[in-house]
C-alpha cells in the first residue's frame, strides 16, 4: 500500500469535503445533472479516445498508484546480482543454471537463462531493452489514460458550464429556474477541476513515477548481467549498480 498515494486522495477530499460542510452544506454541491455531464460524460470520452482493453484495466491501474503489484528494492536487487556475479567467478557461468531457472523475477531469470546459453553480449541487451522499451509504451498508455481525463473532465466541466448557461438565460422569467440552471453550471466546473486535479493528473504522475522505478530496476538487471557475462569482479560490479542510486542510498554490502 502506498500511505502517499493514500494520505494525499484521502486529504484532498476530506479538505473539500469539510470545506463544504464548514459552509452551506453537503448537500447542496451534490448535483445528478452535473454528475451526467462531467463524472460520466468524461468516461465516455475516454472510450472514444481510448481502445476497449484499456479501458478494462482503467480501475486496475487506478490501483496500481495505490497499491503496486512490483516495487523495486534496489538494495536487495544488487545483493542478489552481485552474489550472482561472485557465484560465476567462482565456479563459472554455468553454475548460474540452477539459481536462473529458479530466480522470481521474469525479467532477471530471462537475462540470466540468455547468458547461461552462451548467447552474445549484444544480444541479450538488445533483446532486453526492446523489453523495456515496450514496457515504457504500455505503461505510458494508461499514463495517458489519466492525463487525458484530467483534461476531458475539465473540458466537460465546461460544456455543463454552457448547458447550465444556457437553461438560465432562457428562464429568467422564471426566478426559482434560475438557481438550479446556476448550480449546474458551477458545479459542473467544480467536478471537473476536482477530477483533474485530484484523480487525473496526480494519478498519471504517480504511474509515472512507477514506471521510472521499474525501468531503472531493468536497467541495472542488464548491467549486471553483463558484468556478470564478461566475468567482472563483484566489487566493481557493486560499484557500478550503486552509481545508479542517490548518494544516499549507496550502501555497500563489502564495507
Amino acid at each position: 500500500m502506498d500511505l502517499a498515494t493514500v494520505i494525499g486522495l484521502v486529504g484532498a477530499l476530506g479538505l473539500i469535503v469539510a470545506a463544504m460542510a464548514m459552509g452551506v452544506g453537503i448537500g447542496p454541491y451534490i448535483d445528478g445533472q452535473s454528475v451526467l455531464i462531467v463524472v460520466l460524460g468524461s468516461i465516455m470520452t475516454l472510450f472514444i479516445n481510448f481502445k476497449m482493453e484499456h479501458m478494462k484495466a482503467f480501475a486496475k491501474a487506478f490501483m496500481i498508484a495505490i497499491k503496486p503489484s512490483y516495487v523495486p528494492n534496489f538494495e536487495e536487487l544488487i545483493k542478489k546480482l552481485v552474489d550472482y556475479a561472485t557465484q560465476a567467478r567462482r565456479d563459472g557461468i554455468l553454475a548460474l543454471e540452477g539459481p536462473a531457472a529458479a530466480e522470481e523475477d521474469e525479467f532477471l531469470k530471462k537475462g540470466l537463462s540468455m547468458a547461461v546459453d552462451g548467447n552474445e553480449p549484444d544480444t541479450i541487451r538488445e533483446l532486453l531493452e526492446i523489453e523495456i522499451e515496450q514496457m515504457d509504451a504500455r505503461h505510458k498508455e494508461y499514463m495517458s489514460l489519466f492525463g487525458n481525463w484530467a483534461g476531458l473532465a475539465g473540458a466537460m466541466g465546461m460544456i455543463g458550464t454552457l448547458v447550465g448557461l444556457v437553461a438560465m438565460l432562457l428562464n429568467m422569467s422564471d426566478p426559482s429556474a434560475i438557481g438550479p440552471a446556476m448550480a449546474v453550471a458551477l458545479l459542473t466546473t467544480l467536478y471537473g477541476a476536482m477530477i483533474g486535479n485530484i484523480f487525473g493528473s496526480p494519478i498519471s504522475g504517480k504511474l509515472a513515477l512507477r514506471n521510472a522505478d521499474e525501468i531503472l530496476a531493468k536497467t541495472m538487471i542488464i548491467e549486471g548481467i553483463m558484468s556478470i557475462q564478461s566475468g567482472d569482479n563483484p566489487r566493481t560490479l557493486e560499484a557500478k549498480l550503486l552509481s545508479f542510486l542517490p548518494p544516499d542510498q549507496r550502501k555497500s554490502q563489502f564495507e
